[in-house]
């Protein structure tokens, strides 16, 4: 999730659990500890391919941040215990608020569809449940509110009861989005059926600031996929389109690490596209039909046809800007309501592919 969220969740928590001891500081404190892992954006890597798949990794493993939360308490009891005896600092209790500030942290991310890596240095696929977009005021403002009160009239009174009304109902706004993920998934799966297509792997991931309208994705055993909309309020089957992965295109890229890297990053949610004389890697797990965030140049073709991998760079118009079209985004909050007229899905692919992309 986006900065802000995460440091007013932080606030919110440090200030539910030990704000009768700190005051108001507890939200300070809580607010820097809880964007404490998003320091690795710091890392500069080589290049946008090992910039998105190493980031969310060591500092979002719940077995580094469960030793950082051990060492501080360990240090703020210590330093405690001399300076302020009669504050009534714990270990358990100190322990407590860092470790759920800290790992509260990657776990809200692993709501996202980006990809976090929980259980770093373990190699497993990185989590990407997929209930929430990056930025959801739904999520925020509640928790925004809570903190703004108790920053502005302190701690006692009523709001540690509004701090942790504000955290149960994010939680629970979580638990919607894995409802409605689900709900939109068995919806686009049960019109495949209607239709007699057979498909390998199905997810639904929340669109542009809402858990109410998703895109649904759907990989057929032929090395195509189906990309489609459901919104909670869908009265009829959703509209999709079928497109190509150009699987083929992948052998130029056969054995090449930051491929391979990228392959697992994503769970190989990945299409394939020769524009010009580029092989063009689209993430299909972000954005929204044939606009896809992230997308890499990785290979070049000579002028005998044959490809050369190349240090991936960030396909022009690709990034976290390339979402933000106020006539798209208008289209799709629409869509939250009315199927009619349906979504331009394939002017989208073609505007957004490029029709002069050859697919192969």
């Amino acid at each position: 999730m986006d900065s802000l969220t995460q440091a007013v969740l932080g606030a919110a928590l440090q200030g539910s659990v030990l704000g009768r001891i700190q005051g108001r500081r507890s939200l300070l404190y809580g607010a820097a500890l809880g964007t404490l892992p998003d320091l690795d954006v710091v890392i500069r890597y080589a290049d946008p391919v090992s910039q998105m798949t190493y980031h969310r990794g060591f500092s979002h493993s719940v077995f580094v941040l469960t030793a950082l939360a051990l060492l501080l308490a360990w240090l703020v009891e210590r330093i405690g215990r001399r300076r302020w005896p009669h504050k009534g600092y714990t270990l358990p209790r100190l322990f407590l608020a860092f470790w759920l500030v800290l790992v509260t942290h990657p776990i809200l991310d692993a709501f996202t569809v980006y990809g976090t890596q929980l259980f770093w240095p373990l190699h497993s696929i990185p989590e990407s449940w997929a209930a929430v977009f990056i930025i959801d005021p739904l999520y925020t403002v509640p928790l925004l509110a809570a903190v703004a009160y108790a920053g502005i009239r302190g701690m006692a009174g009523r709001a540690i009861p509004l701090l942790t009304a504000a955290l149960l109902f994010s939680t629970a706004y979580l638990g919607f989005g894995l409802a409605g993920r689900m709900a939109a998934e068995q919806r686009f799966e049960l019109a495949l059926e209607h239709r007699g297509i057979a498909i390998t792997e199905l997810r639904a991931v929340p669109i542009a600031f809402n858990s109410l309208v998703w895109r649904v994705l759907a990989k057929t055993p032929d090395g195509d996929y189906y990309e489609g909309v459901s919104s909670w309020f869908d009265r009829e089957p959703p509209e999709m389109q079928r497109q190509p992965l150009n699987l083929a295109l992948a052998k130029a890229l056969q054995g090449e690490p930051l491929h391979e890297r990228l392959r697992w990053f994503t769970g190989d949610w990945l299409r394939y596209d020769v524009v010009g004389d580029a092989l063009v890697v689209s993430d299909l797990r972000m954005g929204i039909p044939g606009n896809y965030t992230f997308r890499f140049d990785m290979a070049h073709r000579d002028g005998q046809g044959r490809w050369a991998a190349v240090t991936p760079s960030l396909w022009l118009g690709a990034g976290a800007g390339s979402m933000l079209n106020a006539h798209d985004l208008a289209l799709i909050w629409r869509r939250i309501l009315e199927q009619q007229p349906p979504l331009p899905l394939a002017a989208w692919s073609d505007k957004y592919l490029g029709q002069g992309a050859d697919a192969h």
